[in-house]
């Protein structure tokens, strides 16, 4: 049984309103995010199947995946997908100090913008993008070269309150979710984890896959059932 339910309740978002749990919900558009890459073989062929269906996602990255699979970090943003910041060794955030968290999230945005300033890629508008850096109010991160990516997940979801204010104080947007797949749960099937996207998201909803060995199984089974679904029933797949 899963203590955490596949749709965020709408009491924990209104806990946290400064966080980012689902879109606007007036179009037909779904978000697609996929959390722990980039890895070797997961993330081309997750790459390969949104091609296929024209579908664009936010790829949420590991500051070391990054560093020992760099071409893969670029291949993601060659195919116009959007890029976050998922810490550089996936640490529990209310287990982790609040200094060592933020210096985890600092490392990775390091690691991002020297790839991005090396890449010479043009790399897409996030819809959470400063118009103008200048009348940004100061903000530390947006005078950087990846001024567009101040896009952060916690990884597990945890993130203690201080840690939450000190990165939105950086500048960053911390990304939530609506709908979690639970890919990663071997104790679940693939069946199951395509219904819980199926049944459970709507125009808006933000959707946690993970493009990693542990998640493969049911990932890849159901990624594919679900784009052909959305797409079927006249939805797009937007980045964040």
């Amino acid at each position: 049984m899963n203590l955490i339910p596949v749709r965020t309740p709408k009491l924990l978002k209104g806990i946290f309103p400064k966080y980012v749990w689902n879109m606007p919900q007036d179009q037909k558009i779904i978000y697609l995010t996929f959390d722990d890459g980039p890895t070797p073989e997961i993330t081309h062929w997750t790459l390969t199947i949104l091609k296929e269906y024209n579908a664009k996602a936010t790829f949420f990255c590991i500051g070391n995946n990054i560093e020992e699979h760099p071409q893969i970090f670029n291949d993601i943003l060659k195919e116009g997908h959007a890029v976050g910041n998922h810490t550089f060794s996936h640490p529990k955030g209310w287990t982790t100090t609040s200094d060592v968290y933020v210096d985890q999230v600092k490392k990775t945005q390091d690691i991002i913008d020297y790839q991005v300033s090396n890449s010479k890629l043009q790399i897409p508008n996030s819809k959470f993008q400063t118009p103008n850096a200048n009348q940004s109010k100061g903000s530390p991160i947006v005078n950087r070269k990846s001024t567009i990516v101040n896009l952060f997940r916690p990884p597990y979801g945890q993130i203690t309150p201080k840690q939450g204010r000190r990165l939105l104080a950086l500048g960053y947007e911390i990304i939530m979710w609506d709908i979690l797949a639970f890919d990663w749960k071997d104790s679940i099937s693939e069946e199951q984890c395509a219904k819980n996207v199926i049944s459970k998201a709507r125009p808006g909803s933000i959707i946690v896959f993970h493009d990693s060995l542990k998640a493969s199984r049911n990932m890849m089974y159901a990624l594919p059932k679900v784009l052909h679904h959305f797409n079927e029933a006249g939805y797009k797949f937007e980045r964040l």
